[in-house]
């Protein structure tokens, strides 16, 4: 007999509940198809019938804890938009939670940095969305010198690469300043120094015009492509034009 939907929703729910908690009480090598089974009353098949695998599994695992940290971040993002908060005070702490985030999770973190994995993961996806959107925000305000897909891939790098970094480094040897001065540092390649007037900051003030660009409703879609397209050259041109 065919299991019931519903039922079959519960045990993928459960063995992936206690898959989660192993993976972050012991890490990937304790999340094994018979410890998971026995530790969700389950018999170990299910977990194949479910899954496939231990890849399987893991990759659900990865999935359902992200997508619930991800959740929270754009929760956040519509809080702080909606009260109209410091749009760099915002970013400065979706920065230290992902910190905070790699650091408390070391076996996801892993996990969610193998390229295959992010590839395919919807809530990476959806966490890079919640990054752009926080990026917007300061674009906005025409502070950014580079444009914004520049600026999250920055931010990404440099937060992937913070935390590798750290997580490899013994908790005693760790430096607890690094992650702040990588942030200040990130800060230092994407903002200009204060909000530029248009005389003297011609490519903050056309970024921040890339940045509302999609608002203009007057402006048919094809009309909205083509000045997207000229903002995105003018940009990339400007940008050019002030590197050292």
């Amino acid at each position: 007999m065919t299991e019931a939907p519903s039922r079959r929703n519960d045990h993928r729910a459960k063995i992936v509940e206690v898959a989660a908690r192993l993976l972050r009480e012991h890490g990937a090598a304790a999340v094994t198809t018979r410890g998971v089974a026995e530790e969700a009353g389950v018999q170990a098949p299910a977990i194949y019938r479910l899954f496939g695998d231990k890849d399987g599994l893991l990759d659900a695992v990865a999935e359902h804890v992200m997508a619930t940290f991800v959740a929270a971040k754009a929760a956040r993002v519509e809080e702080v938009s909606a009260a109209n908060t410091d749009a760099l005070e915002d970013l400065r702490a979706g920065w230290e939670t992902q910190i905070d985030f790699g650091l408390t999770n070391p076996s996801l973190f892993r996990l969610l940095s193998d390229p295959d994995r992010v590839l395919h993961s919807p809530s990476a996806r959806s966490g890079r969305r919640v990054l752009e959107a926080r990026v917007h925000r300061v674009a906005l305000t025409g502070r950014l010198r580079v444009s914004e897909n520049r600026a999250v891939g920055i931010i990404q790098a440099a937060g992937i690469g913070t935390i590798q970094l750290l997580l490899t480094t013994p908790p005693e040897q760790r430096d607890e300043g690094l992650a702040g001065s990588m942030y200040e540092a990130v800060l230092r390649q994407i903002l200009t120094d204060a909000p530029a007037p248009p005389e003297n900051g011609p490519l903050a003030t056309t970024v921040a015009f890339r940045a509302v660009a999609p608002q203009l409703g007057m402006l048919s879609d094809a009309e909205q492509r083509l000045l997207g397209e000229w903002l995105d050259r003018a940009v990339e041109g400007l940008g050019s034009l002030s590197q050292p």
